[in-house]
């Protein structure tokens, strides 16, 4: 580690806890909310009513088609109605989908976002957005999209499919694994960061063997916590354009997407960022190549191991590689396109992922 950092805090709170959901109304008090809009992807409309419920006469409405990669007119259309109803502030219920939502409405209103999280996607720990138009996916950081307060309530994962379970704690992971090797990483964060990745690999068999055992679902969304949280204060490098762009123009699966890449990445990375590699391996208990452990944890668990497998055709490797490598980012290792094309040809296979022994 650097001995040379700067560590900012981001401005949020956080209340987690079985039940916590119940404390939405005081948490719409200390922010000052009368108005709110809660937002949901279709199929969490139970979750969405069940927050509108709790919120009583403070919920003006609910909007129940948040989708991945926040299409720009599905957020135009959330953006009309917040305006028309008055709404002063924003309720997301569910993974990414529905706070990327609230983000977009946000970016464009200054509507203050509360997030209620029931995957680990970590979205409510950032102040990163998102918007698809004409399938590219634009990204970028702004202080007024991230969520004035959230709230973790184990009890609402309990719901979650066993393989979204899985592939979303992979996905949470990748946040951890980026922020470790990040040009701005500082100690507080890499602790952090650790820290998530030991549980989530602790929790996820025990989601597997059990969907419904507690321990698990504390542990995980505990991991999915820090692991947002390092994401929000870091910079995001290749992993995370290689599922930007796989994402956005493809419109493969968000959290699967994650899931299958990151061995590929981290292998790619791991010779160019030995602390970070030895942290991994730490959390992960292994003294192996932490790639090669996640490569391997993700068959135990039964999570996608391709991308073919996720419906990406071979003849998109070339047009994938193209688009990562047309802007600069930081990463540890140089990326070129040749690299780039062979990473996402191993990942697109299902090969075991190699790591370049070549030092930097």
């Amino acid at each position: 580690m650097n001995p040379d950092f700067r560590y900012e805090a981001l401005p949020m709170r956080v209340r987690f806890g079985a039940g916590a959901v119940a404390s939405l109304p005081e948490e719409l008090d200390e922010i000052g909310l009368q108005r709110v809009l809660v937002l949901c992807s279709p199929g969490q409309e139970d979750t969405g009513e069940l927050v509108a419920s709790a919120l009583g006469e403070r919920c003006v409405g609910m909007r129940a088609d948040a989708v991945m990669h926040v299409p720009a007119d599905v957020a135009e259309r959330a953006r009309t109605e917040a305006v028309s109803m008055g709404a002063d502030g924003c309720v997301a219920v569910g993974g990414g989908s529905a706070i990327g939502l609230g983000k977009a409405i946000a970016l464009k209103h200054d509507l203050p976002i509360v997030a209620v999280p029931t995957t680990y996607a970590g979205s409510e720990m950032t102040p990163v957005w998102g918007l698809t138009t004409d399938g590219r996916k634009e990204t970028g950081r702004d202080p007024k999209v991230l969520p004035r307060s959230v709230v973790y309530d184990p009890e609402l994962t309990l719901s979650l499919p066993v393989g979204m379970s899985v592939t979303s704690g992979i996905n949470a992971m990748a946040h951890a694994v980026e922020a470790l090797y990040a040009p701005d990483a500082t100690p507080i964060i890499s602790l952090m960061a650790e820290e998530g990745v030991r549980a989530l690999a602790a929790a996820l068999p025990l989601i597997v063997a059990d969907s419904a055992d507690a321990d698990g679902r504390n542990k995980a969304l505990y991991g999915a916590w820090l692991c947002g949280a390092a994401l929000g204060a870091t910079t995001m490098s290749l992993h995370h354009k290689l599922c930007h762009a796989l994402g956005g123009t493809l419109n493969l699966p968000h959290s699967d997407t994650h899931t299958v890449v990151l061995p590929y990445a981290l292998a790619f990375n791991e010779p160019y960022a030995p602390d970070a590699a030895a942290a991994l391996s730490c959390a992960l208990g292994v003294s192996e190549s932490p790639a090669n452990r996640l490569w391997q944890l993700s068959r135990e668990l039964g999570a996608p191991h391709s991308l073919a497998e996720l419906g990406m055709q071979e003849s998109d490797i070339e047009r994938i590689a193209e688009e990562v490598t047309s802007r600069s980012y930081g990463n540890p290792r140089p990326i070129t396109y040749d690299s780039v094309r062979d990473l996402l040809s191993a990942a697109w296979a299902g090969q075991w992922p190699v790591a370049d022994p070549a030092s930097p």
